[in-house]
């Protein structure tokens, strides 16, 4: 009877520890938003808290990195965001992969740039801290008729 009772207390911390080590979809998805919403105030402290210092993204207009990432923040006057059709896998205790559609208003450099975008995230776990690794965004085309 021990020797179950001692199975079954390990397997209990077992799926616990896998339980804590992953976060859950809304616990990500709450950081993309912060993420978003740091970069949409132009408050860059807490971006960087967000997004490793390493970051590397992919836009339709080329590659960046937080250096990048920053200055661009500047040049941005974004009026509003919403996130949808959001989704988060991992087969890792550290990583996890989201993809969603973002539709922001506002624009970038004095242009408009507003519209709807497919986005996607690559999040690490360092030091307990989940940080954005990779970024890709690319604006929806047009339907053709």
């Amino acid at each position: 009877m021990k020797k179950y009772i001692t199975y079954a207390v390990t397997a209990f911390f077992a799926t616990m520890t896998v339980s804590i080590a992953s976060p859950d979809k809304a616990a990500i998805e709450a950081k993309e938003k912060a993420a978003w919403q740091a970069f949409k105030d132009k408050k860059a402290d807490d971006f960087q808290k967000l997004v490793d210092k390493d970051i590397r993204c992919v836009y339709a207009d080329g590659i960046s990195d937080m250096q990048k990432e920053l200055a661009d923040m500047k040049k941005w006057d974004m009026k509003s965001f919403t996130i949808s059709d959001f989704t988060a896998f991992s087969d890792e205790k550290d990583v996890m992969v989201t993809t969603y559609t973002v539709k922001v208003e506002g624009t970038y450099d004095g242009k408009d740039a507003s519209g709807t975008y497919n986005d996607g995230s690559v999040w690490k776990l360092e030091k307990g801290a989940w940080l954005a690794i990779f970024h890709a965004n690319v604006k929806q085309e047009a339907a053709a008729k």
